[in-house]
Order: C-alpha cells, then sequence, then structure tokens
C-alpha cells in the first residue's frame, strides 16, 4: 500500500471539502489513541495553525490519554487545548445507575458537544476521527465520537491504520497502546467486540469490500460464529450512518 499516495489524497480531500464549506479552520477531538492522532497530523499538515486539538478527558479516562497526546501535540507543533468534561458527567452520573453502556454513550456526546462549541468560537469544521472498522460494525456513539463534518479516515481499517502510522511517524507510545475510545476505567475496545481487529478486518474485506457470500467465506475458512456476529453488527447498526429519515408526505391527498 503506498500510503504516500493516499496521504496526499486526504490531505486535498480536507483541504477542498473546507475550503469549500466556506471555512478556513479545523477542530478535532484528541484522545490519545491511534485514530485522532492520525487526524491530527492530517490536519497539522493540511491547516498549519489552523488546526485545533480538543482533548477531553474525564474522571474515567486513562492518565497515558492526556500524557499521549501531549506528546503528539509537541512533536507535530499542534495547537492544543485541555478541556475536562468531568463536570459534566458528574453532573448526570447518577442517573445512569453505573451502566457502563450508557456512561459511555453519555461521555461520548459531552465531548462532542464541546467540540461543536468550540468549533463554533472558532469558526471551524468539526473533523471526524472513526475509521471503517468502527463505522461498518457501528462501534461508536451516534452524535457522539460518530458526529462530525468531514472524516478523512473512514476508509481505512483500523488494522491498516498502523503502517499509516508509520508513515507519519506516530509516537511509538500512541502506536503500541491497546485500542480503547477511554470512555471508562480499563475499557478496551477489542475485548467489547469479541475480537481483534485484525480478524474482523480479514472477514470485513471479504464481506463488504469483495462481496464474498457466507458460504464462500466459510469457504475460506472463517468461524460461522464471527461470521454471523459481524454481518449481524453491520446489518443492525447502519442506521448511524444515515442522516434522520423524514416523512414524506403527500399534501395533494385528500
Amino acid at each position: 500500500m503506498n500510503w504516500e499516495i493516499i496521504a496526499n489524497q486526504l490531505l486535498d480531500f480536507l483541504k477542498t471539502e473546507v475550503k469549500k464549506a466556506g471555512f478556513k479552520s479545523v477542530v478535532f477531538g484528541l484522545s490519545g489513541g491511534l485514530d485522532s492522532a492520525l487526524v491530527a497530523v492530517l490536519c497539522k499538515k493540511a491547516f498549519g495553525e489552523n488546526a485545533l486539538a480538543i482533548m477531553m478527558p474525564s474522571q474515567f479516562s486513562s492518565a497515558s490519554s492526556v500524557e499521549d497526546a501531549k506528546i503528539l501535540c509537541e512533536k507535530f507543533d499542534i495547537a492544543y487545548e485541555i478541556i475536562p468534561v468531568s463536570p459534566m458527567i458528574s453532573s448526570y452520573l447518577e442517573n445512569m445507575q453505573d451502566d457502563k453502556l450508557r456512561i459511555g454513550n453519555f461521555s461520548a456526546r459531552a465531548r462532542m458537544s464541546v467540540l461543536y462549541d468550540i468549533s463554533a468560537r472558532q469558526k471551524s469544521l468539526v473533523i471526524g476521527t472513526s475509521n471503517k472498522s468502527e463505522l461498518l460494525l457501528g462501534y461508536g456513539t451516534i452524535f457522539g465520537d460518530i458526529a462530525c463534518a468531514l472524516n478523512p479516515i473512514g476508509e481505512i481499517y483500523k488494522s491498516d491504520e498502523y503502517a499509516f502510522a508509520k508513515y507519519l511517524d506516530v509516537p511509538e507510545c500512541i502506536l503500541n497502546k491497546k485500542p480503547s475510545a477511554d470512555l471508562y476505567e480499563g475499557q478496551n475496545d477489542e475485548d467489547e467486540l469479541g475480537f481483534s481487529y485484525k480478524q474482523i478486518d480479514a472477514l470485513a474485506k471479504k464481506l463488504v469490500d469483495e462481496k464474498k457470500s457466507r458460504q464462500e467465506l466459510i469457504n475460506l475458512g472463517f468461524d460461522k460464529d464471527m461470521i454471523d456476529t459481524i454481518e449481524n453488527k453491520i446489518k443492525i447498526n447502519a442506521f448511524k450512518g444515515k442522516l434522520p429519515k423524514i416523512a414524506k408526505i403527500n399534501w395533494s391527498k385528500k
């Protein structure tokens, strides 16, 4: 895979679409994870000082999230602000009854509320940080981390991002950490999904990109239960990638 060509395509995409929308600057969340690190570096290359990273730690964030995000910003000279979302989450926490899924979703939406407010202050566009694996599986929060104006990495599978990150010279501390949305203490993407991203992406490339049938996938050696699980996740979460459906009205009908 020629990452130089891909990087140039994504930089052109960002510059063209932001200009087309009438903006000159961008803002994005930076978690200390791989996805947002890639977006941060691309935005810095595309917009220079007009790219702003926002770190939004909560009381559930890992200690390394802000530390690693700072290392990235210092290495690439990316402007950033730190805005803790802990007070927002704490004010509603007792209503969520220790439900990790609800806490995670609420945290993601709190962060996106902050990000869109900062985008209004800066007169900037919000850039998304969800990869193709997450978008296909619906592994994200609608109106939370999935929300954005533009997404430069939505066509890149998670397992392929590591090679891209090495090409972009992302720090090792980010490359070596386990994938996590950092929504609560100890949260791990692959544990929640039940499979590694390497396994998921290998199947998804055949199922989605090559449109292989279930039987063809079985013949290729993929586990039947895994095929069913991934197909089901893709199907039931497809609504997250669509705009709200608006009812059609026949005004002439009597």
